[in-house]
């Protein structure tokens, strides 16, 4: 009988433990020390107090972490903050503005989510704009159906669809019955 033995090594890697990270959050830089590994999430949410951005699955699966970065929506659930220095992000936060008089502007997606009660719990409603205006932004979407369709990394647990569908129509000036 022959005896094999496997050698092994132990190998240490070192890795930095904080890197200083610029991000432009909603217009403004904001300059984090973080971790490698802190995802665009977890460094709104923990460090910049952007609690509006959800965090849902954590898997990319359910969009409640939806934000704009360059205009585009990602999952900043699967996305390490690192990777997004010198892009801007924008969150639902960043959505509204504020005029001269200090007055709120929402931004039309907004107005229009609440006009058309979409949402229930509103947990997923910040993921849901986001994701709007993105959509918005990539002039892909020309029916309900579409919008349906690229709308559909965004889940609704209360099942609030229809009128999710109904205020992102209204907005894009999309006949809902198309």
């Amino acid at each position: 009988m022959q005896s094999t033995s496997i050698l092994s090594a132990e190998v240490t890697v070192a890795l930095p433990e904080k890197s200083l990270v610029t991000l432009t959050i909603n217009g403004e830089k904001k300059q984090l020390e973080l971790a490698p590994w802190t995802t665009l999430l977890d460094a709104l949410r923990e460090y910049l107090d952007l609690t509006g951005t959800k965090k849902g699955c954590d898997h990319g699966q359910c969009g409640a972490c939806t934000v704009l970065v360059d205009g585009k929506r990602i999952n900043s659930c699967l996305t390490l903050a690192v990777m997004k220095e010198g892009a801007s992000i924008t969150t639902i936060e960043g959505l509204a503005t504020v005029d001269e008089n200090a007055t709120v502007q929402l931004h039309p997606l907004q107005d229009a989510f609440i006009q058309h009660d979409a949402y229930q719990c509103g947990y997923c409603t910040p993921g849901q704009i986001c994701s709007a205006v993105g959509l918005m932004n990539e002039g892909r979407a020309k029916t309900t159906d579409d919008i349906r369709e690229l709308m559909s990394g965004n889940i609704c647990r209360c099942g609030a669809y229809p009128h999710i569908v109904d205020a992102i129509s209204e907005v894009m000036q999309i006949d809902k019955n198309s």
